[in-house]
């Protein structure tokens, strides 16, 4: 998507579910996710977050005191993204900002 599109006013969902790949260190993990993003308009950028489905090799990842991780969603580029703490049903918290990955 171009910027002359964003002007336009035709932007792609804000709102993505489905499969998605996690880069941790130099393994790729297939996760199941939902996030979603608004721009924020005073910082001139999107911020976007989400979860995970329950996934235990992640799960167990992060409560080791895994934070940083890169997102890929189709074709996407490689995506900066923080993980936060598992929640009581096994999945962990994404977020990130700037562009988000499901807009390419």
């Amino acid at each position: 998507m171009d910027s002359d599109e964003y002007l336009l006013g035709r932007l792609p969902a804000e709102e993505y579910r489905g499969p998605a790949t996690l880069r941790v260190g130099d393994q790729d993990l297939a996760v199941s996710i939902r996030v979603s993003a608004h721009f924020e308009p005073v910082e001139g950028r999107f911020r976007w977050a989400g979860r995970t489905t329950p996934h235990d090799d992640l799960r167990e990842r992060v409560g080791d005191g895994l934070r940083e991780a890169e997102l890929t969603i189709g074709k996407s580029p490689r995506t900066p993204v923080r993980l936060s703490e598992p929640d009581p049903w096994g999945g962990v918290r994404l977020s990130g900002s700037g562009t988000p990955p499901w807009f390419h």
